[in-house]
């Protein structure tokens, strides 16, 4: 007993020195010893915590410790969040966050409108991990008015980059998009590129930016609560000019959800025929409003946000050569249409469905909206980027739906020649018999090998 009042004492004396001191934070201080032996090349491991944690902000410190030059660098735990300004990463580092880690964006900095949590331009062999860590931006901040309005405050930033594994991180509330993949005026893509098992959660422009990319994995992701400014999209490969790319793109197991865009949008107005050919491949993926399980009737907000599960549009008439395509991929419970395909050209770039699977539509009230609502809709809106539309096949794919309307609608342009080479074969299961069952009953899709038929027929 009297060894444990001792130890007590101690406690309360130690306490009394931080209260008498009124809490003012210590100077932070450095472990010299093994940032000397990084200094001179006989250690290649470090923690961040080495060059001294500072609890009111810690930019130094994780600053000083990339700079360093060790390979891998270890953001430990320490029981308070890593308060930071704008992170510069930078070639042949490992980053490890400890489970429990919060890194926090310092409050009333990135007044830059393309300071970002972490970016890197330029750089090769980046391999970041943090499974359980979260890192977390303040965009209700970044769109208020002591912010200049911008959207590139991502929570990553990756431009010109190659051989870069990201995994297992949460990427919260940027000002921008949670990762952004793109490009600079010496690599005009990024190349080499994972994303893996990390969490994109309520940005302000997008989940996932890809400008351009060749060699990109994206799998075991979720890309949730987009809102702010548009696209607003859970994922959007979006090049900004001709010469930049999408090749080998591959997005595995994700889940695109509640985003007041859509789901995936595939936008590729800028490339044009000189383009390097397109290959994008989304498999098993799932693009939903709401939560599993919920029925046309649980949807009763009437200004719900959100847009088409899946969007590709502007593939231009003069556009790039190759393929976009889903397999085994999954839309329910969508604001407005399950698929969209708006200004594809049938000059250009081919889209394939095999075996998806497009689910209830249209549970967003969309008052303003009075055009025809079916849950596949082929769209043409700009004569100077595509009128001659078409290239798409759906290969055993399946309607769902319990409203009366169409499983698929052409809706023309004015200048449109029409439809072709639409091919392939639509189930469409539903207790009504939505308008537009039959090739004949659709406009415009007379000339066209597109099956469509009921379920048990």
């Amino acid at each position: 007993m009297i060894r444990f009042i001792f130890w007590r004492v101690i406690v309360l004396a130690v306490s009394g020195l931080a209260v008498g001191a009124e809490l003012q934070s210590p100077a932070p201080a450095q472990n010299s010893e093994p940032i000397a032996a990084i200094a001179a090349g006989t250690r290649t491991d470090a923690n961040a915590a080495w060059w001294g944690f500072n609890a009111e902000d810690s930019t130094e410190a994780l600053q000083s410790a990339i700079d360093s030059g060790a390979k891998t660098i270890t953001v430990p735990y320490v029981g308070a969040p890593w308060i930071v300004r704008p992170i510069k990463l930078r070639s042949n580092l490992e980053l490890l966050f400890e489970p429990g880690v919060l890194v926090l964006a310092k409050k009333g900095e990135f007044k830059g409108k393309g300071d970002s949590l972490f970016s890197a331009e330029d750089m090769t062999d980046i391999t970041v991990r943090g499974y359980g860590a979260t890192l977390r931006m303040h965009k209700k901040d970044y769109q208020s008015a002591d912010y200049e309005k911008a959207e590139w405050r991502m929570g990553f930033a990756f431009d010109g980059c190659k051989r870069v594994l990201v995994e297992g991180v949460r990427v919260e509330s940027s000002g921008g998009d949670g990762f952004y993949i793109g490009a600079t005026a010496e690599n005009r893509w990024c190349e080499d590129v994972t994303l893996r098992n990390c969490v994109c959660v309520d940005h302000h422009r997008q989940g996932l930016s890809v400008i351009s990319a060749q060699n990109l994995l994206v799998e075991n992701c979720v890309f949730s609560g987009t809102s702010g400014t548009a696209p607003q999209a859970g994922i959007d490969l979006e090049p900004n000019a001709p010469e930049e790319r999408l090749v080998n793109c591959h997005f595995r197991n994700c889940t695109m959800e509640n985003n007041a865009g859509s789901g995936i949008l595939v936008y590729l107005k800028p490339l044009r025929s000189t383009s390097e050919p397109v290959s994008i491949r989304f498999e098993n993926c799932v693009v939903r409003m709401g939560s599993v399980g919920m029925t046309m009737a649980d949807y009763t907000n009437v200004d719900m946000e959100g847009s088409s599960g899946v969007t590709v549009a502007a593939v231009r008439d003069d556009g790039p050569q190759g393929l976009i395509e889903f397999v085994n991929c999954t839309t329910e419970n969508t604001a407005e249409e399950s698929l969209a395909l708006s200004e594809k050209s049938a000059k250009a770039a081919r889209v394939r469905f095999e075996n998806c699977r497009f689910g209830e539509s249209w549970v967003a009230a969309v008052r303003e909206y009075s055009g025809v609502r079916a849950s596949i809709m082929l769209m043409g809106r700009r004569p100077d980027v595509a009128v001659d539309l078409g290239g798409v096949e759906f290969a055993d794919c399946h309607v769902y739906g319990t409203e009366d309307r169409p499983a698929i609608a052409y809706v023309p342009g004015s200048e449109d020649t029409g439809l072709r080479e639409v091919s392939g074969t639509l189930t469409v299961h539903s207790p009504v018999r939505p308008e537009g069952l039959d090739g004949q009953q659709v406009p415009n899709l007379t000339s066209i090998s597109l099956e469509i038929v009921t379920a048990g027929k």
